[in-house]
């Protein structure tokens, strides 16, 4: 799939006011400063789409991108961020959920994990929730470029353990290299024309 335009839609704290036109929605989520906007760039092929900064804790609401002007990409607030209150992370956290379990439109899950530090006790918790809710579910292994392809293999093999479901696909990504770009990108096409086939049956 070649991804031809990309533009900001709107930002939304409560998914309630997004007026969304029932197309799909492909989401990114991850701790602070997991790469979840360098992803969406280097997906889209620009720099400065999905805004990059330095210090975690940035994103603050559903940040909505409109691709192809067929489908969304939504970048979620960053968790774990310990910087921020107790207060404002229930809020993050009520804000997510309320939108993963409102929304109709959402086809993938993208869970972005560092591959240095791999999963932890907020990664399951997310995963669970999605499990619980039959999300369909991608982990995304990011900052692939930073350690070595012997090393890439036991994380991969490490989580699957952690996870006890081999059924969950795990895709190694480096923004450096580009990695498995072409993949992911392919991932969400199928899943957009999976989505169209669905609807036409429906129609007949």
């Amino acid at each position: 799939m070649k991804i031809s335009e990309s533009n900001f839609h709107c930002s939304v704290f409560d998914y309630k006011k997004f007026k969304n036109s029932n197309l799909p929605e492909f989401v990114f989520a991850g701790k602070s400063n997991v790469g979840k906007s360098t992803l969406i760039n280097t997906l889209v092929n620009k720099k400065k789409l999905a805004q990059i900064s330095k210090s975690p804790g940035k994103t603050k609401t559903l940040n909505f991108y409109l691709i192809n002007k067929k489908f969304y990409f939504v970048d979620l607030p960053g968790y774990g961020y310990a910087e921020v209150s107790e207060e404002l992370r229930k809020k993050w956290k009520t804000m997510i959920e309320n939108y993963l379990k409102n929304s109709k439109n959402i086809k993938i899950i993208f869970i972005l994990i560092d591959i240095r530090r791999g999963l932890d006790n907020l990664d399951l918790e997310l995963i669970n929730f999605c499990n619980y809710y039959n999300f369909r579910i991608i982990i995304i292994f990011t900052k692939c470029d930073k350690i070595s392809k012997s090393k890439i293999n036991e994380q991969v093999k490490k989580i699957i353990e952690q996870l006890n479901n081999d059924k969950i696909k795990i895709i190694p990504f480096s923004s450096k290299t580009k990695l498995n770009k072409i993949i992911i990108l392919k991932l969400i096409e199928n899943a957009i024309n999976k989505s169209n086939n669905n609807n036409l049956q429906e129609k007949n």
